[in-house]
């Protein structure tokens, strides 16, 4: 559900006193979206006329294939299509792009919205309504603006106009994603899509006939929906997922969260700094499992303990109960070892953030032998899908959260270019372990690799040593200068061969930052290379260069 900013191929030049910034703009590509997706088009459309960006998506039609690339193009050997992409998610736009990229005739088909989860209901939204609640905490922080010689006499909202904020962007990044695919030649087929044998797939409305296509390549790529466990009745006004939460049809001023993981966390920083109290409902010993412990701990005194927010773990939501008859909600809580009752909650609301499940029903599976486990496509490591006899499909893919690997709409899209790169003839297998995740909420969380305790498991099987570095953002200038001194980063390696195992960072702009090792754990570089690396100064990156540069190995 996260999203980032990031470069590729870019230079920079120097000449005398003038700079030079090489390639140009629309040659830079935006996190999972891509750079299309921001309205930037391809050096080979520049001639066409640039269609409208406020373009609805309910009016999309199919477009004409057309990926005059000129490179090599294969042919589609008496198929509709080269390659057919079943969601057109941030997962299925990166492959569709890429695949065109590649020459491959493609089509696309969708049958709610383009962009998916992330662009209508997740990452995009949320990020709309966090940068308002990071906006809000540093002007009701009055201690804080005080050190800087700031003074803010009061601090209000508009509450629609936060939600207009939100709703607006998923809108332009939605139509922008509609756009580039048409832009490059992709056939965007609205429908539902269902596999009805190998290599074919039909698409239409719900109980109608429906058009049937052939394809030479198939990608599932139809995303997740909310998890809601059983017990709990959602009415989407005052028991709710974050579907309806990102609408923020109202700030309630009590509202009990049931799950404390990215997405919990997240709304937890929205909602108080819109004045709501909060309550944490968590199953497991701890809050914010999944976390590196050490983080975890620092995360509560920063995120938790200052706020309007308490917790009850080791419990579960047994039964919830939406608002009716000027009664609140209701929540039921039971031992999540013993299931014996320990309390009742009275709340105004509640935010179901128990997870996500797979959207994989009534994609027609069985009709070329493959079983979902928990809903979830079984899939190989180049997310080939796999039959019930354990034998991979030829030309059949599933990738995002739909095969459960690693369920992150930037996991989605590089799943995505790999396949279409095995389809053009290169084998590729993505390294898991360096896709970084992050949590947006103020300060930020990111992480990459393993956690201390998985990487001591794993240390402990496959007998080698382990050690820790950290660095605090006290020590780094350009924190200081805002006065963002809160903040740690750690770093998990093996000291004999200087192998990155994980990186962890709490603090300002963490999410940004998590890249420089992220990208060291998917290159494969070492702590004996990178700590050579020079970082501009004053800059947060400098956290990193005294991170690596800290680490003490034997290699």
């Amino acid at each position: 559900m996260q999203s980032s900013l990031s470069l590729s191929s870019t230079s920079l030049s120097l000449s005398g006193s003038h700079r030079t910034l090489s390639p140009p703009l629309a040659s830079l590509r935006f996190c999972g979206l891509r750079r299309e997706a921001l309205g930037f088009k391809q050096q080979q459309n520049l001639q066409r006329q640039r269609p409208s960006l406020l373009a609805r998506a309910s009016n999309l039609a199919p477009v004409s294939a057309s990926a005059d690339s000129g490179n090599d193009s294969p042919s589609t050997g008496g198929f509709d299509y080269d390659l057919v992409i079943i969601g057109a998610g941030v997962g299925g736009h990166g492959a569709a792009l890429h695949a065109v990229e590649k020459g491959l005739k493609t089509a696309i088909i969708e049958g709610d919205v383009v962009g998916g989860t992330c662009v209508n209901r997740g990452c995009v939204p949320s990020k709309a309504l966090l940068a308002v609640s990071g906006r809000l905490r540093e002007l009701q922080n009055e201690q804080h603006l005080r050190k800087m010689g700031l003074q803010v006499s009061s601090t209000l909202y508009d509450r629609q106009g936060v939600a207009d904020h939100a709703n607006n962007l998923a809108s332009n990044i939605r139509n922008n994603l509609t756009n580039s695919m048409k832009n490059l030649g992709v056939d965007i087929l609205t429908g539902v899509g269902t596999i009805v044998g190998k290599q074919r797939v039909k698409y239409g409305k719900i109980g109608l006939s429906g058009t049937e296509i052939t394809a030479k390549n198939i990608i599932i790529a139809t995303g997740s929906i909310p998890f809601v466990p059983n017990g709990i009745e959602v009415d989407g006004k005052t028991v709710f997922t974050s579907d309806h939460a990102l609408k923020l049809e109202w700030v309630p001023d009590w509202i009990a969260i049931i799950g404390s993981g990215y997405i919990g966390l997240e709304f937890s920083d929205v909602y108080t700094a819109l004045g709501s109290e909060v309550t944490f409902v968590e199953a497991l010993d701890q809050i914010m499992p999944g976390f590196d412990p050490e983080i975890g701990k620092m995360a509560q005194r920063i995120l938790i303990n200052p706020r309007k927010i308490d917790y009850h773990t080791g419990v579960f939501a047994k039964k919830i109960t939406p608002a009716k008859d000027g009664k609140p909600v209701m929540i039921e809580l039971i031992d999540a070892k013993t299931k014996e009752p320990k309390d009742t909650l009275e709340v105004d609301a509640a935010l179901i953030a128990t997870g996500r499940a797979p959207f994989t029903k009534g994609l027609g599976l069985e009709s070329v032998g493959v079983a979902t486990q928990r809903g979830f496509v079984p899939v190989d490591e180049r997310m080939q899908v796999i039959d019930t006899n354990g034998k991979v499909i030829p030309h059949l893919y599933c990738i995002g959260d739909a095969n459960g690997k690693l369920m992150l709409a930037h996991a989605a899209s590089a799943q995505g270019i790999s396949v279409v790169e095995k389809i053009c003839g290169k084998d590729n297998v993505l390294n898991h372990m360096s896709i970084p995740a992050a949590c947006f909420t103020h300060p930020e969380i990111s992480m990459v690799g393993y956690t201390e305790p998985q990487a001591r498991e794993k240390a402990e099987k496959e007998g080698f040593e382990i050690s820790i570095a950290k660095t605090s953002f006290k020590a780094n200038t350009k924190a200081l200068a805002e006065n963002e001194g809160e903040g740690i980063a750690k770093l998990i390696y093996r000291p004999d061969t200087g192998e990155i195992l994980g990186v962890h960072i709490l603090g300002l702009h963490a999410a940004d930052l998590i890249h420089e090792a992220s990208n060291a754990i998917a290159m494969g570089t070492r702590i004996q290379d990178i700590k050579f690396a020079v970082h501009a100064h004053p800059t947060l990156s400098e956290v990193l260069d005294e991170l690596f540069k800290a680490a003490k190995a034997c290699y």
